[in-house]
């Protein structure tokens, strides 16, 4: 017998434990809780079958403690193994933003996903020359916080000038670009501001041309009489000494005042060309080296810094409002900025969801690597940002790393204040429901229904299928262990023995090698 028949035969169009990563995974797209989800799948499915709706949901029993109120965005800390299902938890925390945000316009909540970190590590190697061995052990709070309000601008310049599809654009409503214009003024500028400084699709400077023109504010050139200084200023020197060359006969004091009245006029005109074409661009290139130095994690070429800023209007570049030093004040000056533009829009608050941090190419799942990178956000101003929600999806490693660190540390970063979930654990009963939704999920809608345990021959106990789930512990697991008891059975029958139900020596032989298969993963002698 082979896998298609077994399903044939159960009514089950899609394998419903085939999934290991949620990000890949139909099934998961296709589940949550039942009053949020329409009648019919969102998402195309083989046959075009029309499938049934889970009856429970496929979320953690701590979501919404991990969740917090989306009216007044939260820090959560949360620990889990591979698999446990961080990721998972990452889309569902988007999928309700979604629906919040359509729920509520006025009371919006702009989500920052920072989980896609290898183009700013590898930024940040190249910009900070780090050290071989660990080199995130000179990450700093600000380098994360340009990183996040960086990935924040961009989604807000994508929806407003639309084109590169990196960062996936905001939801601004329609007509974004007209609804910037009509915003006030300090605002438009913060925007402006926030576009020169942190918007990565501009490597030459053009779409901070564009969106000055757009917003309808002043240019980064210089003024009109200085302009005229510059092209027109040497016609009065020259003017007045020819005139003296014409009229020589003239001597004594007259003719010296005129000789040193027309020589003063060319030095001035000399300086005037000398601060136009040499000084403002030196102190202009000087401002975006700064920048681009300090923007560590913001994978931006220096060429981008300079070009935007010197369309900028000159009061910005003397006013100490860029990072052009490693002051935190400023970071949070340039969220307060996002904040106000996002709020002209019909947001109040923002949430940051940190996820996938072992998987970047530089950091390959090393713990240490891993704490270089993510203790300086254990920064309690940070993390307790008014109106900034931050989600913290991290390895379990993480937490091993963390409890070994000083009362004094965790009494600076007031962990007792982040709502901290110590480990993602699942129990068997939870794991259970699990399976059973997405069992649900994978059978077209009206056939009879079928629990997971009806898979199993009438000795299973449901209680013995409770504790074998609860043995794997976590989803991912959860879904190998369900999709090697299907294979073992349908490998060990024929189609012509019509043995449809998976028997009790089957169940037992793969609980006993799963569990030591997770055994061994969480000792690390095996991978996963």
């Amino acid at each position: 017998m082979n896998l298609s028949q077994f399903f044939e035969h159960w009514s089950i169009v899609e394998n419903p434990f085939r999934g290991e990563e949620a990000r890949h995974d139909s099934i998961f797209a296709r589940m949550g809780p039942p009053t949020l989800l329409t009648g019919q799948s969102e998402v195309p499915t083989p046959g075009e079958v029309q499938l049934a709706r889970p009856v429970v949901s496929s979320a953690h029993s701590d979501f919404e403690k991990i969740l917090g109120e989306l009216h007044r965005p939260s820090t959560s800390i949360v620990f889990g193994e591979k698999g446990a299902g961080k990721t998972a938890i990452r889309l569902q925390i988007a999928s309700r933003i979604g629906r919040h945000n359509d729920e509520f316009p006025n009371s919006k909540v702009f989500m920052i996903p920072y989980d896609n970190l290898n183009s700013m590590l590898d930024h940040y190697v190249d910009r900070a020359g780090a050290k071989k061995d660990n080199p995130f052990s000179d990450v700093r709070l600000v380098d994360h916080m340009d990183a996040m309000v960086s990935i924040g601008t961009g989604r807000i310049m994508n929806a407003i000038l639309p084109g590169p599809t990196e960062p996936p654009e905001a939801n601004l409503g329609e007509n974004a670009a007209k609804r910037a214009r009509k915003m006030p003024a300090l605002i438009r500028r913060d925007l402006l501001i926030l576009q020169s400084v942190y918007d990565v699709n501009d490597p030459s400077g053009a779409r901070t041309a564009r969106l000055r023109q757009l917003l309808r504010l002043p240019g980064g050139g210089h003024s009109a009489l200085m302009i005229i200084g510059m092209w027109l200023g040497w016609i009065p020197a020259v003017a007045l000494f020819g005139w003296l060359q014409i009229y020589s006969s003239f001597e004594g004091f007259f003719f010296d005042a005129v000789q040193i009245g027309s020589g003063i006029l060319l030095l001035m005109w000399m300086l005037l060309m000398v601060k136009g074409l040499v000084l403002d661009r030196l102190v202009i290139n000087r401002i975006a080296s700064k920048v681009h130095k300090q923007c560590r994690m913001v994978p931006r070429v220096g060429q981008g810094f300079l070009g935007s800023l010197r369309r900028m209007p000159r009061s910005v570049l003397g006013s100490g409002e860029l990072p052009t030093t490693d002051s935190d004040e400023q970071r949070y000056a340039m969220f307060a900025r996002l904040r106000r533009v996002i709020g002209e829009f019909g947001f109040t608050g923002v949430m940051v969801v940190i996820d996938r941090v072992d998987e970047p190419t530089l950091i390959n799942g090393d713990t240490d690597r891993m704490r270089g990178l993510i203790w300086p956000m254990f920064n309690n101003k940070f993390l307790q940002l008014d109106g900034v929600g931050t989600k913290m999806l991290l390895p379990i490693e993480l937490r091993h790393a963390l409890f070994k660190e000083s009362s004094a540390f965790f009494q600076e970063a007031r962990m007792d204040k982040q709502n901290m979930v110590e480990r993602l654990s699942w129990t068997g009963a939870m794991l259970y429901d699990l399976c059973n939704a997405r069992l649900t999920v994978c059978r077209p809608a009206g056939v009879p229904a079928l629990a997971l345990i009806d898979l199993f021959t009438e000795d299973v106990a449901r209680q013995d299928l409770i504790e074998a789930l609860g043995a794997m512990q976590q989803p991912r697991d959860a879904f190998k262990f369900m999709y090697r008891c299907l294979n073992e059975h349908c490998a060990s029958v024929t189609a012509d023995d019509g043995s449809w139900r998976i028997p009790k020596h089957v169940l037992d032989q793969v609980r006993r090698d799963e569990s030591e298969r997770v055994m061994q993963l969480q000792r690390g002698i095996r991978p996963a």
